[in-house]
């Protein structure tokens, strides 16, 4: 609850546009932002230039268009690293711009949900979810679901790495470290 409550902090504090902080502060600030997605809605906007002023939504390719200075990837970067880019990018056209840089939108955190259970399908994520809210989501498991098995499978820039699931253990209380929080695009297989 403490880490939702303090991104949250970090999020108001970015749309309000406090001056910029001690390098230090600013580490630890972007370290707990939210990385821009595919499909993520953003609204940009130039103080005082409404031609700059744009709701862009991320590409399947990762990057946005903007006025003036054309195809900027977005993705994987939080709004503090974006707003830096275009605004570096704009000050070539625009004499000292007030940039802004709003997540709208949220559309890119989701998870899968697979195999036997009752509602499998792609869920979209607003906070924080481990593997059993995540079964949960899915309708909990059917009769025919090997407990004991449940894999979950997420991709890294080296490969899948899989972690393993015993719904029976976790739901007494045994190996809780199963059950862990869920990134983007990770799978949960019930076999």
């Amino acid at each position: 609850m403490k880490r939702f409550i303090s991104v949250l902090t970090c999020l108001f504090l970015l749309v309000v546009a406090l001056p910029v902080q001690a390098a230090e502060d600013m580490a630890i600030l972007q370290k707990e932002q939210y990385k821009i997605g595919v499909g993520d809605v953003l609204d940009i906007s130039v103080w005082k230039d409404e031609a700059q002023t744009k709701t862009v939504i991320v590409l399947p390719d990762g990057t946005i268009s903007f006025p003036l200075i054309g195809q900027v990837v977005a993705e994987g970067k939080t709004v503090v690293q974006l707003r830096e880019e275009i605004t570096q990018k704009v000050s070539r056209y625009v004499p000292d711009p007030v940039l802004t840089v709003i997540v709208q939108q949220i559309n890119s955190m989701l998870i899968y949900v697979i195999g036997k259970v009752n509602n499998p399908g792609r869920f979209v994520l607003n906070t924080n979810v481990n593997v059993l809210q995540a079964l949960t989501m899915a309708g909990g498991l059917n009769p025919f679901a090997k407990r004991e098995k449940i894999t979950i499978m997420r991709e890294e820039p080296e490969g899948t790495k899989i972690f393993t699931f015993n719904y029976d253990d976790v739901s007494e209380g045994k190996n809780l470290d199963q059950n862990i929080t869920l990134r983007r695009g990770d799978v949960v297989v019930a076999p």
